[in-house]
């Protein structure tokens, strides 16, 4: 491979998912080396005033300060937009900043947005508290019911937003049925992918405009940095997204572009892995637990979906105990699983999402999305799923099951 041949969409784009996530945006430096640089650096220079003029004007090619432009985060961008067929993508810091300035680059007072219920605790703080703090009007629907969307759409609405797999009730929206109502009405549609990634699902196929990662989460995938990314057409993140990100920084760092750069070579590997990983685990404790939402499961009641616009079931599920003393007792029996509120990594996590990811939100709201006392999330690892069955199959025994 040439030195610039990953930058070289005529080439790259030709390539299979797995040789993308491992080749693509790669640009060596003229050392010729074989993993991807690390440039910390703030800014850089110029050899003569009208060069960097020029640069600033956009009518020169080149970098001028980390803020805009950094070439390790430039490489993870490059990446990351071939892998999710975007024509662009930008970086941030975290998934949060990521779901922040998706929605807030291109919302104005007046505004309506309508949202899934089901969602991450902050992203539902985002819709339910911040966005009106603006006088941007919101609506939560039930993202599995497409009346419920059609229902909510009003003059102003500017934009749906959802997560499929939704955290933490895996409930799947029709990505293709939700996106060809919204391309009706000329609303844009924000995707919350971090569930999947790429490597299971591609929202941009079914009509998606705008695709928001944590890449905290599974394209990192070891519990080592924080991350964020949005993708979209050239012209979105050019002109909507990228003024927005400019002037106010929410930016990625060049060491933490690096690390997710290195977690992306293996996200197919692994993401497989874990899906088949976790259907194994949730096959075996289906009839020990009072309820399981797992979309790999036939017992899922939108089972035939997910599979339908996934690759895989991915790597977390959630199930349900009898209440939170039980639920408790449960996390603090497991002897291999740790108990912590992350996902995507290649350990496996379980918590309990009405007292951590879900904690700031009501418990109204929280009841209206399906999340009980008694349920936890899983992420299942790359561990020999029969050690985690066993593990979970001690901890269920000790509480009784």
């Amino acid at each position: 491979m040439k030195k610039t041949t990953g930058f070289d969409r005529s080439k790259t784009r030709n390539w299979r998912p797995a040789t993308q996530a491992v080749r693509g945006g790669t640009w060596r430096s003229e050392h010729g080396e074989t993993s991807e640089a690390l440039f910390l650096t703030s800014g850089y220079t110029y050899d003569s005033a009208e060069e960097v003029a020029a640069r600033f004007a956009g009518e020169a090619q080149g970098m001028t300060y980390s803020r805009l432009q950094n070439p390790t985060a430039a490489m993870l961008e490059e990446r990351i937009a071939l892998m999710e067929g975007a024509e662009a993508c930008r970086t941030q810091a975290t998934g949060m900043a990521a779901m922040t300035t998706a929605l807030l680059c291109q919302l104005s007072a007046g505004d309506h947005v309508v949202a899934a219920k089901a969602a991450f605790g902050s992203c539902r703080w985002l819709v339910d508290t911040l966005l009106p703090r603006f006088a941007i009007e919101t609506s939560v629907v039930d993202g599995r019911d497409l009346d419920a969307w059609k229902a909510a759409i009003k003059p102003n609405t500017k934009l749906f937003f959802f997560e499929t797999p939704a955290n933490p009730t895996m409930d799947i929206v029709d990505l293709q049925a939700v996106c060809d109502l919204a391309e009706a009405h000329g609303i844009t549609t924000v995707v919350d992918n971090a569930f999947a990634t790429a490597a299971l699902q591609r929202p941009l196929e079914f009509g998606a405009d705008v695709v928001a990662y944590s890449a905290t989460k599974l394209m990192e995938g070891q519990g080592r940095v924080l991350a964020g990314a949005v993708c979209g057409t050239e012209k979105f993140i050019n002109e909507v997204l990228l003024p927005f990100q400019r002037n106010t920084g929410p930016n990625l760092s060049p060491f933490n572009a690096w690390v997710v750069l290195k977690g992306l070579e293996t996200l197919d590997l692994r993401a497989r892995r874990q899906s088949e990983n976790a259907l194994a685990v949730g096959k075996a404790i289906e009839g020990r637990v009072r309820r399981i939402l797992h979309p790999g499961l036939a017992s899922h009641p939108q089972h035939n979906l997910a599979m339908r616009q996934m690759d895989g079931c991915g790597p977390i599920f959630s199930f349900f105990l009898e209440d939170r003393a039980q639920a408790m007792a449960f996390l603090n029996a497991l002897e291999l699983v740790d108990i912590s509120n992350n996902i995507g990594d290649a350990r496996s996590l379980c918590c309990h999402p009405a007292s951590t990811t879900h904690y700031g939100v009501s418990a109204e709201a929280r009841a209206d999305m399906g999340i009980e006392e008694g349920m936890l999330r899983i992420n299942i690892g790359l561990e020999d799923p029969r050690d985690l069955i066993a593990d979970l199959d001690q901890a269920l025994t000790k509480v009784g099951l």
